[in-house]
C-alpha cells in the first residue's frame, strides 16, 4: 500500500512529528510503505521457525531529488528502544543530500509498541532483524532502487538487528532468498550474547559505531566480537567515539541523562545453546529480564563532537561502498 501527497505538511511515526511547509530540497518523493513481517521470539528466531505472529508494520520511503531518473542507492534504518526520534530523520537528510534513498522502518506501531526502554521482553532482541530482510526484499523491487546497493543501519536495538543481520546462519533461515545488504552500520549495538555460528558473517563491510563512555551497552563485548571476526578475516570496522554516551548522535538529549526506569543488560552475559535457547552465562539458566544480572539507569547523551565525526564518517564509508 502507498499513500501519495504532493505537499508534505507532516510525517507521524511512532509519536514524532516531523512538520515543514514543504518537502525538504534533497527529497523528490515520499512514499508510506507497509512491509508484511512476523513476530517472532529469540527462541522462535534462532531455531528458524517460519511460522510467527503475521504483523504489517510501516516505514517512511524517500527518494532524493537530486538523482536523475534511474535507480539510486538506499539506507534502510531501524530504530532503538524508544522508536523513531528526531535523529533519524537528521541521517535521512544527510543520505537524501548525497542522493542516497532512505527507508525509516517503524517496528513498533503496528505490534502495539510505544517503547521497549522500561520493558524489554515487549520484543525480541532478534525480531527487528526480520524487519529488516522484509525492507531488503520491498526495497528490492521498487523501480526507483538499485537492489545491490541497500545498507542497514541501526541504533541500539536496531543496531543490534543491523549487526547480526550479517550473520549467514540467520539470512539462510530467514533473509530473502538471492538478496543480501550491500553493508551494515550498527550504532552503539549491543554484543554480549554468543550465537552460534555468529563468527561466519557476510563478506560485505561491517562499520560498528560505539561511545566508549556507553554503560547502556557497553563497548567491551563488541571490541573482543571484532576481534573474533578479524581473526576469521571478516571486512569489519569498530569506530571508538571518546567521552560519547548512549545515543551519542541524537540532539535531543543535549546534557548526559540517567534513564532512571530504562532496562540495561550491561552487566549480563549470555550465549546460544544447542536448542535456540539464549543462556545467562551466570546461572546457566534461559535469560529472563527478571534475571539478577538486568539492571536500571543508563546514561543517554548528545556528543557533538562524535555525532559530527560519524556523520563524517559514515557519509565517506557510503560514497565509497555505494560508488558515488
Amino acid at each position: 500500500m502507498v499513500r501519495k501527497s504532493r505537499a508534505f505538511v507532516s510525517t507521524v511515526l511512532s509519536g514524532v512529528v516531523l512538520a515543514s511547509a514543504s518537502w525538504p530540497a534533497q527529497t523528490a518523493r515520499i512514499e508510506i510503505r507497509t512491509l508484511q513481517t512476523t513476530t517472532l521470539s529469540d527462541e522462535q528466531f534462532l531455531n528458524g521457525v517460519r511460522g510467527g505472529i503475521p504483523v504489517t508494520i510501516s516505514g517512511d520511503l524517500r527518494i532524493p531529488g537530486t538523482s536523475a531518473a534511474g535507480r539510486v542507492p538506499a539506507v534502510v534504518l531501524l530504530h532503538g528502544s524508544g522508536g523513531i526520534n528526531a535523529s533519524h530523520e537528521l541521517w535521512s537528510q544527510e543520505f537524501l543530500g548525497m542522493g542516497i534513498a532512505t527507508f525509516i522502518v517503524d517496528s513498533f506501531s503496528g505490534r502495539g509498541i510505544v517503547r521497549t526502554s522500561s520493558d524489554q521482553a515487549q520484543l525480541g532482541s532478534l525480531a527487528m532483524i526480520m524487519d529488516a530482510y522484509r525492507a531488503l526484499e520491498l526495497l528490492a523491487h521498487h523501480p526507483r532502487i538499485d537492489p545491490q546497493r541497500i545498507a542497514l543501519m541501526g541504533f541500539s536495538r536496531g543496531g543490534h538487528s543491523a549487526l547480526y543481520a550479517s550473520v549467514r546462519r540467520f539470512q539462510r533461515m530467514h533473509g530473502p532468498p538471492g538478496l543480501e545488504f550491500a553493508a551494515y552500520i550498527p550504532f552503539y549495538a549491543a554484543c554480549n550474547i554468543k550465537f552460534r555460528g555468529d563468527g561466519d558473517v557476510s563478506d560485505r563491510p561491517i562499520r560498528i559505531h560505539h561511545g566508549v563512555a556507553d554503560d547502556f551497552v557497553p563497548i567491551a563485548p563488541c571490541r573482543l566480537y571484532v576481534a573474533r571476526l578479524r581473526a576469521a578475516n571478516k571486512d569489519v570496522v569498530l569506530t571508538a567515539y571518546p567521552n560519547a554516551y548512549h545515543f551519542f548522535d541524537n540532539p535531543g538529549n543535549p546534557q548526559p541523562r540517567q534513564a532512571a526506569r530504562w532496562q540495561t543488560t550491561r552487566s549480563c552475559a549470555m550465549h546460544e545453546d544447542q536448542n535456540g535457547r539464549v543462556i545467562n552465562n551466570a546461572s546457566g539458566q534461559m535469560f529472563s529480564y527478571m534475571d539478577a544480572c538486568v539492571e536500571l539507569g543508563p546514561t543517554l547523551g548528545y556528543n557533538a563532537k562524535a555525532h559530527a565525526d560519524s556523520v563524517k564518517a559514515v557519509k565517506a564509508f557510503l560514497a565509497s561502498t555505494f560508488g558515488l
